[in-house]
């Protein structure tokens, strides 16, 4: 049976255009397979701990050796690379913050680089490929080739350079210049904002459509 990570991050609730359009492309997958299992997280309500002094190095000392806080945080981190495992596929709704992803999305990314769980020791090899993860990405401004702002997207490059350690290979489809319909200074950019929403939508809705034989 498939089964369905769905994963959002925004704190913006129903404003979000993250959540708006992993809502869609789970709306999409649930189509293209009925009968098909969920599992959903909101990092936006419910965010994972960070690492930090107390927990971090759980990834880097022998399980016996643990503390108490460094056991709690290996048993999440078994918990989270055990849901990539039992999806086919994995939905990230992914806003730019400040230039950069939401701090819940690289704490996601830290817990799941475990040595034995996601990645093997000996070869480095990333265990937790031949799944799809498709990140639905949000970006107030624009980033585009000659735009002002051309490479301060920070979370698209990084993404798949921290994921490649574990095996997932992310495809991206992007909605530009959310921002245009409530910042008067952006009010020109309201067609083109609309115009690239309407083309990740249209993605959206091609997704896992049948083959044409």
């Amino acid at each position: 049976m498939a089964h369905l990570l769905h994963i959002d991050s925004s704190i913006k609730g129903d404003a979000s255009v993250s959540r708006s359009l992993t809502a869609r492309a789970a709306d999409v997958w649930r189509t293209a397979h009925p009968g098909g299992t969920v599992t959903y997280r909101d990092f936006g309500v419910d965010p994972l701990p960070h690492l930090d002094a107390a927990t971090g190095l759980a990834r880097m000392v022998p399980g016996d050796q643990h503390t108490p806080a460094q056991a709690a945080s290996w048993e999440l981190t078994k918990q989270l690379v055990g849901e990539v495992l039992e999806a086919d596929t994995i939905l990230l709704g992914l806003p730019l913050y400040n230039f950069g992803p939401p701090s819940t999305v690289k704490a996601w990314v830290d817990h799941l680089i475990a040595p034995g769980l996601s990645t093997d020791p000996e070869t480095q090899t990333g265990l937790l490929g031949g799944r799809e993860l498709l990140v639905l990405a949000s970006r107030g401004g624009g980033y585009l080739p000659g735009t002002p702002r051309e490479g301060w997207d920070h979370a698209e490059p990084w993404l798949p350079h921290a994921l490649s350690t574990i095996g997932l290979e992310p495809r991206f489809i992007t909605a530009e210049l959310t921002l245009a319909d409530t910042v008067p200074q952006m009010a020109e950019l309201r067609g083109l904002a609309a115009e690239s929403l309407a083309a990740a939508e249209r993605e959206i809705d091609a997704l896992w459509a049948p083959v044409a034989a």
